[in-house]
């Protein structure tokens, strides 16, 4: 009897990933062989993106574009996050929303963490908030700057499962400027992280 519970929780597991994986593709959208349009919610600052050929304004990212791709910001915001956390090693889940050299940063930090023969445990909390403290066009690139503040609990276990850092029981806020960016002449939607903010 136990065991149909499992398989009935294992199943209620995919369908809150595959609903999360839903809502980051159609709000950041998905890299693949095939760009089609944007989503609505980018279309009209698009529009108003190509016709102005000079450093972005407040006036040309509205209101309404900006609230919907802070949406999608926070959700890249926890994917990124909870992957880099991950102890699979790799990142997977979250390839899609990093450019090469975010990516490959990633990727050697966690080459040195396991070196290092330590493990990461994190529970994210939330995104207290996520607001866009600039953006520029250059060129045919716009960049969006948005400042974090999230909570999470997290800590790093040696071999042993020793501390290394942090505090399993103890709630930590952290503050992160993150950097998106994607080609605006282009029909793919895909905003990917291009920087971090020290």
């Amino acid at each position: 009897m136990n065991y149909s519970f499992e398989y009935i929780d294992i199943i209620l597991l995919a369908m809150i990933a595959g609903f999360i994986f839903l809502r980051l593709r159609g709000i950041l959208g998905k890299r693949t062989g095939f760009e089609g349009k944007a989503p609505p919610q980018f279309q009209e600052v698009l529009k108003k993106v190509k016709t102005n050929k000079k450093t972005e304004t407040k006036e040309n990212f509205d209101e309404i574009a900006q609230k919907e791709f802070l949406k999608g910001a926070k959700i890249a915001y926890e994917t990124i996050i909870t992957d880099f956390s991950d102890n699979d090693n790799k990142i997977t889940t979250s390839r899609t929303l990093l450019n090469n050299e975010i990516f490959d940063q990633f990727n050697k930090a966690l080459k040195e963490r396991i070196k290092r023969g330590h493990e990461a445990e994190i529970t994210f909390i939330g995104v207290n908030s996520a607001k866009i403290k600039e953006h520029k066009k250059i060129g045919n690139i716009l960049n969006v700057t948005v400042d974090f503040i999230a909570e999470v609990i997290t800590c790093i276990r040696d071999k042993e499962k020793k501390i290394v850092s942090g505090d399993p029981e103890k709630i930590k806020k952290i503050y992160d400027t993150w950097v998106f960016s994607r080609d605006t002449t282009s029909a793919n939607p895909n905003w990917q992280l291009v920087n971090i903010l020290t």
